[in-house]
């Protein structure tokens, strides 16, 4: 196992790699640029939309559902564990990074919106289709199907080893362990390595509830997201607000850390300092912000496709607010939660460094904060399980057509890899859902930057329309 993982350490290396970075930032700085700040001047557009659904427009779903069924996927371990991981390994610099990326990725999302509707087709079973694949295809040309493939193929990989399956139960098991067993005092053994009854029992129920809405499809994805995505943003946030006005007064220092971090002016772990901090930083920052918002990534908008709208513009903008919530509020909470504890700095690992920091920051018994950020984090992985289903199934429509058997047995095979991934090592696992993280976001970037101009152009239309109160406000 030390040698896998030491194979897919590498890899992960190349693939997130200073390029890949500098190509998705670029993505999000370009089209700020072309669209004149979209994420700032409509800001508040969007947040109105996410919440008006229009009263036409084809599609399967509403607005509303479509973005909570992104939320479903997006909100999930890499809030919770994702922001602790990205702050041990890179220091609190990591937390500033995931903002910056998060930033840029606004308008990075609201491109995949846009161009998801605009793109999107009907088959013959009369599902609508849209995504990364279809902008690419019907975008770009038939030449660039390959790079459509390509994106599917990675996405396929994504949902069924990584940030869909096997991160998440992973996750939900090892906060359940930490609660119920942290000692792992009861055991069993499986093929020869031991395992506690808690990971058995949590992995097992999670797996047959997963089972029973997955073969639902996205109606009945869409229609569980509508309901448990906002209770549970608004549970977590509110925790993060205890901790936050609890300790109030740390604030400035915290905030002073997370500076000084981002920037190589605190070494961290291993005395590193200077320049090698902002690498570390930057790379955990945004490696972790994107697995995080997803921004660039190309899943969104396959969720987005199946929304009920016939302005590709506005669709873009209600997609939008699935990274200003998720990263730049959730996401922040927990980061600054986390270094006001210091909870990083313990030598503990993924989601005991968030839960060090609940028990530090919340007035509550140890064992009350720790039962909170528990169901929390369940609930967040259990939702990107059920969301990443439906982007993998939709990935493999591309790559194989809309056969009803083929899908069918690909849901039975997601939750399979939903039943063994409490088993495998927490490290392995990460590392593998960066690596597919990243050769997603490739294709998707290469395609959202040749497609820029279409984007800036559709939007300038929208708003000009919107303007003379042509489109439905």
């Amino acid at each position: 196992m030390e040698k896998f993982n030491d194979i897919i350490s590498t890899i992960d290396d190349y693939v997130w790699g200073l390029p890949l970075i500098i190509l998705i930032i670029a993505c999000g700085v370009l089209l700020t640029v072309r669209l004149g700040f979209v994420q700032v001047r409509k800001l508040g557009k969007a947040l109105k939309y996410m919440l008006k659904n229009e009263d036409s427009g084809s599609g399967e779903v509403s607005s509303f559902s479509a973005l909570c069924t992104a939320l479903s996927a997006t909100v999930g371990t890499g809030n919770i564990v994702g922001v602790a991981t990205a702050v041990a390994a890179g220091g609190a610099g990591a937390l500033l990074w995931m903002e910056v990326a998060a930033f840029f990725g606004m308008a990075t999302k609201y491109a995949e919106g846009l161009l998801a509707v605009k793109y999107r087709i009907k088959d013959e079973n009369g599902d609508i289709l849209g995504g990364p694949f279809y902008y690419i295809e019907n975008g770009l040309g038939k030449r660039w199907k390959w790079l459509g493939k390509m994106f599917a193929v990675f996405g396929l990989l994504a949902g069924l080893m990584g940030i869909g399956t096997i991160t998440q139960i992973n996750g939900i098991t090892s906060a359940a362990n930490n609660f119920f067993d942290p000692k792992a005092e009861h055991t069993i053994s499986i093929l020869g390595t031991e395992h506690t009854l808690t990971t058995i029992i949590a992995g097992a129920i999670i797996t047959v509830l997963a089972a029973l809405i997955v073969i639902g499809g996205i109606k009945r994805i869409a229609k569980i997201s509508e309901i448990i995505v906002p209770a549970m943003i608004v549970t977590y946030i509110g925790c993060c607000l205890i901790i936050i006005c609890c300790h109030v007064t740390e604030i400035p220092n915290a905030v002073s850390e997370i500076i000084k971090g981002a920037f190589g002016l605190r070494p961290i772990a291993g005395g590193i300092a200077g320049t090698s901090v902002i690498m570390l930083s930057m790379r955990n920052g945004v490696a972790r912000g994107i697995f995080s918002n997803e921004a660039g990534l190309g899943s969104a908008p396959i969720a987005a496709a199946a929304a009920k709208t016939s302005e590709p513009a506005r669709q873009g903008l209600v997609t939008m607010t699935g990274t200003f919530i998720d990263t730049i509020i959730v996401c922040t909470m927990t980061g600054l939660s986390i270094v006001m504890a210091g909870s990083h700095e313990k030598g503990l690992e993924g989601v005991s460094i968030t839960t060090d920091a609940f028990s530090y920051g919340l007035p509550f018994p140890e064992r009350v904060s720790s039962f909170i950020l528990m169901v929390c984090l369940a609930v967040f992985a259990f939702t990107t399980i059920l969301g990443w289903n439906y982007y993998s199934e939709r990935c493999l429509s591309y790559l194989t057509g809309s056969k009803k058997a083929v899908r069918n047995a690909y849901k039975w095979l997601y939750i399979a890899a939903v039943f063994i991934g409490p088993y495998l090592t927490v490290k392995a696992v990460w590392m593998l859902a960066d690596i597919f993280n990243g050769l997603m976001a490739l294709p998707n970037v290469i395609a959202l930057i040749l497609l820029s101009g279409v984007v800036s152009a559709e939007t300038k239309d929208f708003l000009s329309r919107l303007k003379a109160g042509k489109v439905q406000d």
